[in-house]
């Protein structure tokens, strides 16, 4: 080639003779198009995950993982490690009314006892009832110790009470602690969902008991002091006659409430026996006189002819004044005055 060729030849040319070379365009298309808020991963970012990949797993811990797969003989975890766990159905729970479809969901996060490092398969063969049984028991004595309230079922009835679980632990019911009224039939309780509190949890005897009883006890305390809250002194009201002591007369004035006529408050007259003047079962017309520590005491002989009286005592005006408290306004000065 001739200089004066060479000098005929522009510069576009020249680029495709010595050619080969990548244009501009088409590096910058091949280059990944990132945001400019989108942070770079830094080996940091990846550091849990690899020092648990490193870890080492024996025969006895206890591993935390995620519920990543169901089916019907076993669950698949992710433990964050080098190998996802697996746990066979009966290694789920001592519960025989337990369904691995209906009581374990994707994403549940769950604790479990390693038992063999390798399946055969390259899993970590896991018992989730095995690490319940470790675990459940000092929950079970702070939950003892603190009264908290839990929901159980009922799994069947044996002789003398009822057995539900708690935490994977078989819990046994008295039938005396099963509810406040009486309990004839254990079966009927089957099934059923209860509120009860741990009152015994020995790991050591492997004794755990529960009571519904005592939640309902403290129900209904609760509520009668709410409605004890509501009740004024001078309040009149209709009530029935529960009990006859010789030392007066129980007399219940609706609500769950019962309040105490003392002998020396059912009649104007000196009496032996309330039963002179009252029976079981008769209805009364009676007055609050007092409230003290969870005691209601009531009158009969205070209750004024034509006295307004309050058929529901709940929802009676809050106003009533003792009759012990003197009033000092016109209206009450001059209504006794007769003209």
């Amino acid at each position: 080639m001739t200089t004066e060729n060479t000098n005929n030849i522009n510069d576009k040319e020249m680029d495709n003779i010595e050619g080969n070379e990548i244009q501009p365009d088409e590096a910058i298309a091949d280059v990944p198009v990132t945001s400019k808020n989108e942070p770079i991963p830094s080996m940091d970012d990846f550091k849990d995950q690899i020092e648990n990949s490193f870890k080492k797993i024996s025969e006895g811990d206890i591993l935390k993982g995620t519920v990543i797969g169901i089916s019907d003989t076993e669950l698949t975890l992710d433990l964050g490690y080098y190998a996802e766990g697996i746990v066979k159905l009966e290694e789920l729970s001592n519960d025989p009314a337990f369904s691995i479809k209906a009581d374990v969901t994707i994403g549940e996060e769950m604790s479990c006892l390693v038992l063999r490092e390798d399946d055969g398969k390259g899993n970590i063969l896991l018992s989730k009832k095995r690490a319940d049984d470790i675990l459940s028991w000092e929950k079970l004595s702070e939950l003892m110790e603190s009264k908290t309230k839990l929901t159980v079922k009922i799994a069947q009835a044996v002789k003398g009470g009822v057995v539900a679980y708690l935490y994977g632990i078989r819990a046994f019911i008295p039938a005396s602690q099963l509810s406040i009224d009486y309990v004839e039939e254990l079966e009927t309780w089957v099934g059923k969902e209860i509120e009860v509190v741990v009152i015994t949890a020995s790991e050591e005897d492997r004794r755990l008991v529960l009571s519904g009883k005592e939640v309902e006890l403290e129900n209904e305390s609760k509520k009668r002091a709410s409605k004890m809250a509501k009740l004024s002194r001078g309040l009149v009201t209709k009530g029935t006659v529960e009990k006859i002591m010789p030392y007066g007369a129980f007399v219940n004035i609706g609500e769950g409430l019962s309040g105490l006529v003392h002998i020396s408050q059912i009649s104007e007259k000196r009496i032996k026996s309330p039963n002179e003047i009252i029976k079981e079962g008769e209805n009364v017309t009676v007055k609050v006189i007092d409230i003290k520590d969870g005691k209601i005491s009531l009158s009969m002989k205070e209750v004024i002819e034509k006295e307004e009286v309050a058929i529901d005592v709940m929802d009676a005006p809050s106003s009533y004044q003792s009759g012990e408290e003197a009033t000092t306004n016109l209206a009450s000065l001059l209504k006794n005055i007769k003209l």
